[in-house]
Parts: C-alpha cells; structure tokens; sequence
C-alpha cells in the first residue's frame, strides 16, 4: 500500500485528483487538504510514502513546505504538479509533473518512485500550437473577463464594467481557471501574455 497525502489551493483539481488516486487499490489517501500548514498538522501523526503538493499556495508556500519537508521528515518522496512546463529548480522533490498529466502516467510516477526511486521530471520548450489552442478554449467574453481581473478590477467592477451580474462573473472565473488548469491570478496573468490576451 503506498500512502499518499496531497495539497492544493484549487478545489476542483484537489478533488479531481483525490479521486483519481483513490481508485486505486493499492494507494491510500491519509489526506487531501486546500493549504500547507494542515499538512503539516497532518504529519504529527501520519506516515506517508508520498506527498503530491503545488507551488503557488496561500500562507506556506509549496517550497517552503517541500524545505520542511526535507529537514524533518526525509523518507517522503515530494512529487511537484504545477501548471508551468518546466521546473525552476529539481531541488529536493523527486518528481515534476503537470496539472493535466493522464491519470495513467501519474499512476507509473507515483509507482516508479515509491517501489524503484525512479524520479520523473517533466520538461517541455513552449509549444506555440498548444498556446494557441489554449488561447481559443476562451470565448469573447471570459477574454473580455481576463482583461478585466489582468487589469486589476474586482468582481464587482467587472460586473458593471461588462453589465453581468457578480454571480456570472464568478462562474466565467471559475470556468477560465478550470479551462487554462491555473489556480491564482498570477498564473492568469502569465498565461495571458502567454497567449497575447494582454500586453
């Protein structure tokens, strides 16, 4: 049994990939949790094998906790999802994948590195077809909307600004940050310039 415990701030890819690992049978969720200091309040009394955890998080930061991690607790093997192609640094995880890896791949990671210590590092130069492609999922409006949150207006000036009201403002955010797989306004600004929404 590899006993596994994740963290992430997107709630719809925590629960997407709780699920998906808990259909296997020989993987044990200990836990899924939304920031990183319930994973170390999680850890007093919890053992895993794996942690799987983001980079961009609220209050401890997913390098921060990965450096903890590291110092207290050196059996467990720190598998990175993120949302950018390529790792800044290799530096103390033993894994680095994307957010949209198929379920199958992350199954051969997560095995690989629990029962052989084989590490897995994803890498990949910008691919201006994939970009390109990402830029189209968008329609008109939630570009209109990319626009508006890059420029730094709330919810309730971009409900005037495009006369929507909040509620279906919130829903086109939600659905842009599930679209383009990112979990903070900084990725969506990156992604923006990436696809040349925005300057």
């Amino acid at each position: 049994m590899i006993r596994i415990g994740i963290v992430d701030d997107h709630p719809i890819f925590l629960d997407g990939i709780t699920n998906v690992l808990s259909s296997k049978p020989n993987f044990q969720i200990l836990f899924s949790v939304d920031i990183a200091k319930k994973v170390l309040e999680n850890l007093k009394d919890k053992e895993i094998d794996i942690l799987i955890t983001d980079i961009s998080m609220p209050e401890i930061n997913g390098l921060e906790l990965i450096n903890f991690i590291r110092k207290e607790k050196k059996n467990i093997k720190i598998i990175v999802m993120s949302s950018f192609k390529n790792a800044e640094s290799k530096d103390n995880i033993d894994a680095y994948l994307l957010k949209n890896t198929p379920k199958e791949k992350l199954f051969e990671v997560i095995e690989d590195l629990h029962y052989d210590n084989k590490k897995y590092f994803y890498s990949e130069d910008i691919d201006f077809e994939k970009i390109n492609f990402n830029k189209n999922i968008l329609s008109q409006r939630e570009k209109e909307i990319v626009i508006s949150i890059c420029e730094g207006f709330t919810t309730m000036e971009i409900s005037e600004r495009l006369f929507i009201s909040k509620n279906t403002v919130e829903t086109h955010r939600k659905n842009i940050f599930f679209k383009l797989n990112i979990s903070t306004t900084a990725q969506l600004v990156s992604m923006a310039m990436k696809f040349g929404i925005i300057n």
